[in-house]
């Protein structure tokens, strides 16, 4: 590990060739940034509301992302990622707390989410082994009980920079969803870009079925979904995992969450999803892609995951800037901060009911046809969370605790 990280080139990495975008420098605790001159003067708005295009050397904010722009503060893994590299940093006598943000971004590199790149890359190396995502998961375990410091260095090269509390890799995962390699940096063409998770210290072994379920409900309610896929386990209901929707093959895509765009601080909610129905307005111009965070609101209240903060909403820019919503992520059943919704619906967060809902979307100026029917798709497919769950061996008792969560006005 190199430190002290005191300058970092920051790059957009689409998959055809690296273009310089600027450069961040920390002096006395504090971070600046300065755009290219040439990259100005294409006119990309990699974050348009709090890191406009300009001229000349600005000193970012301290608050709320530790001195970063949320642009690239979304690049940095937190929960399971951010604990794998502090313990890495640990062993080798470098204290988590004299890490700079700038630290972290090299150790990301080239290969984080997303298409912006850092240089210096001190990104771990990946290997080319098959992976056995039983002994994996009981890695992870071992490292959240704090009785193992040998497979470090091996799940954060599994880790990148990927976002969330529960462990995860990113894996590679061939067309027959047989044969699981390291994903993080670059894959053989054979095998796809996907993300798996395991399941924390609090979550039973059906956390990945649970998930999944609420993955295909999500599909069938009309949300914008990636693909996703229920991987095999010996010692529970499987592995979910989901493909990256910030890959397609080698082509990259720029991705921006809800909480970095707006400087919105996701571990104390305010938002409201009439923000984020503003927000995706603003950005996206484009009605459909409003319609698409709507539906996205009413699942989520509907289906009681309540865990909706403003870094489960992201949205992607490709080469040529345009801007739309990304696929849904994230989605289970789950409480929030004192068990109620982290995003509210129209100042309600305790108890949002379909009224709100509709409210919202008339605020939104949604047709009332829209409003029904994304409403009655959602409770359609919410009907059928019993007979799913029976089919991917969740625990009675799992089943009949969300049973009587859903649908509830």
């Amino acid at each position: 590990m190199n430190y002290p990280t005191v300058e970092v080139k920051v790059g957009l990495d689409f998959g055809a060739e690296i273009q310089r975008v600027g450069r961040l420098a920390i002096r006395d605790g504090v971070i600046y940034y300065e755009y290219d001159m040439e990259f100005l003067q294409k006119g990309l708005e990699i974050s348009p509301f709090r890191l406009p295009l300009q001229t000349g050397v600005v000193a970012l904010p301290r608050q709320p992302f530790e001195g970063l722009a949320g642009v690239f503060s979304d690049s940095l893994p937190d929960g399971w990622g951010r604990l794998l590299f502090d313990r890495s940093a640990r062993s080798k006598g470098i204290l988590p707390a004299h890490l700079s943000p700038l630290d972290r971004l090299a150790h990301v590199g080239r290969f984080g989410m997303g298409a912006l790149i850092y240089e210096p890359d001190h990104s771990p190396d990946d290997a080319n082994d098959f992976i056995d995502l039983d002994a994996l998961a009981e890695q992870t375990q071992e490292v959240l009980r704090g009785t193992s410091e040998d497979v470090i260095e091996e799940l954060l090269a599994l880790n990148g920079s990927s976002a969330g509390a529960r462990p995860k890799a990113l894996i590679g995962l061939d067309g027959k969803r047989q044969h699981i390699v390291y994903g993080a940096k670059q894959l053989d063409m054979e095998f796809e870009h996907w993300l798996v998770k395991f399941p924390n210290s609090q979550d039973g072994h059906d956390a990945g079925a649970i998930e999944y379920v609420y993955a295909l409900m999500a599909k069938e309610a009309g949300v914008l979904m990636p693909e996703v896929h229920l991987l095999p386990s010996q010692k529970g209901a499987g592995y979910f995992a989901v493909k990256r929707f910030d890959r397609d093959g080698n082509r990259r895509l720029h991705m921006h969450t809800a909480s970095g765009l707006l400087h919105s601080d996701f571990r104390t909610p305010a938002l409201d999803y009439e923000d984020l129905l503003n927000l995706t307005g603003a950005l996206t111009k484009d009605v459909r892609e409003i319609e698409k965070m709507f539906r996205l609101a009413v699942f989520n209240v509907l289906a009681y995951n309540r865990d909706d903060h403003a870094k489960n909403f992201s949205f992607l820019m490709d080469e040529c800037g345009e801007w739309k919503l990304a696929p849904a992520y994230d989605l289970t059943f789950s409480s929030g901060p004192n068990g109620e919704q982290s995003t509210m619906v129209m100042g309600e967060g305790t108890k949002p009911t379909i009224s709100h809902l509709r409210k919202l979307g008339l605020g939104a100026k949604l047709s009332k046809q829209l409003i029904e029917d994304s409403i009655e798709q959602t409770k359609n497919a919410l009907d059928k969370w019993k007979e799913l769950s029976n089919s991917f061996h969740i625990q009675t008792s799992t089943i009949e605790l969300i049973s009587k969560r859903l649908n509830k006005d």
